[in-house]
């Protein structure tokens, strides 16, 4: 082991015990990041000085099974209190996606031979609406808590990193609407419209006609009453069903934080989609969290948090567009707003964390304050990315000549 990585071990008798080496191979599995694990033993260890974080292992079993599959069993041990965080627990994972890199070939071996055994989710119609329902549905009350006015549960835009949350997902849509020129009078098709808040605000501000798609009833039932309290049932309709079954024509074609839960061998399928409904002179974004090189999901996240997902690199993105001659106009990499979107989303549920454990329990707040941590952390670490993508019909020569539209003065 290089000397970065020489354990500094302070154990009762002086010297490291077997947990003390348990708990230093556990660190150089991760790349030895500069991070403490203080154990029941009262020993402590830490390959890197100064440590920055500090984890405290409840009893041996919590540290096996970490080293058996960190990357499932951390958010699992957070969870029900077997480890816990002295510290920011998004800067400690930030910490550990910036380390990994430097753990040897048989770490990544193993952790890729684990998720072979993991049975992969389905994305089939019957699960990918159990997929849904078992992250969307767990009740508009709990999200309200958290989100925004609006509801918006995708990266925001922040024309500053001092512009608040509100405004920031307002600003969103208004980012979205210009990069697809949406006119008076245009048709628009959404797949998954989420609690409906861009359909609303494209409707409203803009003059369109939206057909929006969901499979959460938990979200259209929100989205279906804000449309009649806004007085917009004329020009926005929500259908509870797939997006495989959307048919008829469209001028835009919009699908915002969808594209995670289609699952790669779905993207023809959506191509195939946006083929039939898009006009020859229409125009579509997809927006979606990405990354840079082809890895599963975080395991723990897959399998607690979102069953199903995946994120898709850039260049697979285009597995949805190059087979049906779409042409990319745009594509924006937006991974340091949806950083700071997490920041609000995060500092918002702790400060209605007893509300939360009062709803469920206490390892439901420990299970979304690590997710939601570790999202921070990964989209903070480069681990993911967030692509809006524009695209149009192969040859359409109805284009802006230069990107000023996007900015021009009136913020419009």
């Amino acid at each position: 082991m290089s000397a970065e990585l020489k354990s500094r071990t302070e154990s009762l008798s002086g010297r490291p015990t077997a947990d003390a080496q348990l708990a230093r191979a556990l660190l150089a599995a991760v790349g030895g990041p500069p991070v403490r694990i203080a154990l029941w033993t009262g020993e402590s260890v830490a390959v890197r000085e100064p440590a920055e974080a500090t984890v405290r292992m409840r009893d041996r079993t919590a540290l096996l099974r970490l080293l058996v599959d960190p990357d499932m069993n951390f958010g699992d041990a957070y969870a029900d209190g077997s480890a816990d965080v002295e510290g920011d627990l998004a800067q400690l994972i930030e910490l550990i996606y910036r380390s990994r890199g430097r753990a040897g070939p048989l770490a990544a071996l193993l952790r890729g031979a684990l998720r072979l055994l993991m049975r992969p989710h389905s994305n089939t119609l019957a699960a990918s609406r159990e997929n849904i329902q078992h992250h969307y549905d767990l009740g508009n009350r709990f999200y309200r808590l958290w989100l925004d006015r609006e509801m918006a549960y995708t990266c925001a835009y922040f024309p500053s990193p001092e512009t608040g949350l509100e405004e920031a997902q307002v600003a969103k849509f208004d980012h979205v609407c210009r990069k697809l020129r949406l006119r008076a009078g245009e048709r628009v098709i959404e797949a998954g419209c989420g609690w409906g808040g861009f359909a609303l605000h494209a409707a409203r501000c803009y003059g369109v006609k939206v057909r929006a798609f969901n499979i959460s009833r938990e979200q259209l039932a929100w989205a279906r009453e804000r449309a009649r309290e806004l007085g917009l049932q004329d020009r926005v309709e929500f259908f509870e069903d797939d997006y495989r079954n959307i048919a008829g024509r469209c001028d835009a074609f919009v699908s915002i934080g969808m594209l995670e839960h289609v699952g790669r061998g779905n993207y023809g399928a959506l191509g195939r989609v946006i083929d039939r409904c898009l006009t020859e002179a229409g125009r579509g974004l997809i927006h979606s969290i990405g990354q840079d090189r082809g890895k599963p999901l975080n395991a723990w996240i897959e399998r607690r948090i979102f069953p199903g997902a995946y994120p898709p690199r850039l260049g697979e993105m285009m597995q949805v567009l190059e087979p049906r001659r779409f042409s990319v106009l745009d594509v924006e990499n937006l991974r340091l707003h949806y950083a700071l979107t997490l920041e609000h989303w995060l500092r918002r549920f702790e400060a209605a964390r007893d509300e939360v454990r009062a709803m469920y329990d206490e390892t439901f707040v420990r299970v979304w304050r690590f997710y939601l941590s570790g999202s921070l952390a990964a989209f903070r670490a480069g681990e993911l990315q967030l692509y809006q993508v524009v695209f149009n019909r192969a040859g359409s020569n109805e284009l802006p000549w230069t990107r000023g539209y996007l900015y021009d003065a009136a913020g419009r």
